[in-house]
């Protein structure tokens, strides 16, 4: 009897493992293709600590997950309807706009999202222990202070970007042609070579961040961002259940902007005849601009269209969403529902991409 006890608890115990293995393979080997849309929105957002940005035709919300396990909702006003200005609306240039907005916004939430962590027991103890240098740049800066670490650690963000994906790739084939017998004339190949260096760059950060406990959570509000728009944009109910059975890759994502941006560069600097590295980094930085701009269009594109060909050039940006995605659980989804539901506008068609 008992050997038959321990026979049964063990084919329970297989059949366990077995299912859970058919399920992580089912997560591992989750499908990029983007799914088919019955309305194809123009909210998006950002995953925030504990927390989801979103924006919408008329309205902005970003729900953080509190200490203490609540949902803060807070939303503001947007202007990204017909009445946006020109340089938002005209092709090609309306992309480095809306990526510069899109930075300053979404690293104005970011920083609020981590300032919702700090309970009020730690922001007193915090304020016991501030400098009286300290002290005093509060009482005269208040508000203003918050604006202007805001824009230091933002232009400090910039030149890092710069220095990493700009300069150091340019400076590290310029060494090598230097050294090898690589023709010093050959634009395609330089271009070709900086701009591998780039995407290893790019993929070595973002493998390495998502190592780091804080950021893995952070992506997985990337995953519960992702999957909540896609149930919208699907036409379904907007609750937990329905948004864990969609698909946590989403073409317009700014993962696959990054790496379209890559493409577009390496593809735009074949063309320049320059070999030296300081004037190749300054022509880098005045074509950024164009860059964009081409990248950003190329998004709007794969956002509405399901050709083989817009799939086709999408689908390495999608499988980058597999570093920068995790799948979420019921309390992060809560959230980028509780974020997104200010942003639907009570027209749809104002909402169409």
């Amino acid at each position: 009897m008992r050997d038959w006890i321990l026979h049964e608890s063990n084919q329970n115990i297989i059949r366990i493992s077995i299912r859970k293995l058919v399920l992580e393979g089912s997560i591992m080997k989750q499908s990029t293709k983007p799914e088919q849309a019955k309305h194809r929105s123009k909210i998006g957002g950002q995953a925030l600590i504990e927390g989801v940005m979103m924006k919408g035709v008329h309205t902005g919300a970003m729900a953080c997950r509190l200490p203490d396990g609540t949902i803060d909702v807070e939303t503001w006003e947007e202007h990204n309807g017909k009445e946006m200005p020109w340089y938002r609306k005209c092709p090609l240039v309306r992309g480095s706009f809306n990526f510069v907005f899109s930075m300053r916004d979404g690293y104005r939430c970011l920083m609020k999202s981590a300032e919702k962590q700090v309970t009020e027991e730690e922001a007193e103890n915090e304020a016991e222990e501030m400098s009286k240098f300290e002290q005093w740049l509060n009482d005269k800066l208040g508000e203003k202070l918050f604006g202007s670490i805001l824009s230091i650690s933002m232009v400090i963000g910039v030149a890092f970007a710069v220095f990493a994906v700009i300069f150091l790739p340019k400076f590290l084939i310029g060494l090598l042609i230097d050294h090898t017998a690589i023709p010093d004339d050959s634009r395609f190949v330089r271009s070709l070579l900086e701009g591998i260096i780039k995407i290893v760059i790019f993929l070595g950060y973002m493998i390495l961040t998502g190592c780091m406990k804080d950021i893995r959570r952070t992506y997985e509000y990337h995953g519960a961002e992702h999957k909540t728009i896609a149930c919208f944009e699907a036409g379904d109910p907007l609750t937990v259940e329905n948004v864990k059975k969609h698909c946590r890759f989403h073409p317009r994502c700014g993962t696959s902007f990054i790496f379209i941006t890559l493409i577009v560069s390496i593809l735009v600097m074949c063309l320049v005849p320059l070999t030296i590295v300081w004037q190749r980094v300054l022509v880098s930085i005045l074509l950024l601009p164009f860059v964009v701009g081409i990248s950003y269009e190329f998004i709007r594109i794969a956002g509405r269209s399901d050709s083989w060909i817009t799939r086709a050039l999408s689908f390495p940006g999608l499988q980058i969403q597999r570093i920068t995605t995790r799948e979420p659980d019921a309390s992060q989804i809560e959230c980028a529902i509780a974020a997104l539901k200010p942003c639907i506008p009570e027209n749809l068609e104002e909402d169409e991409w």
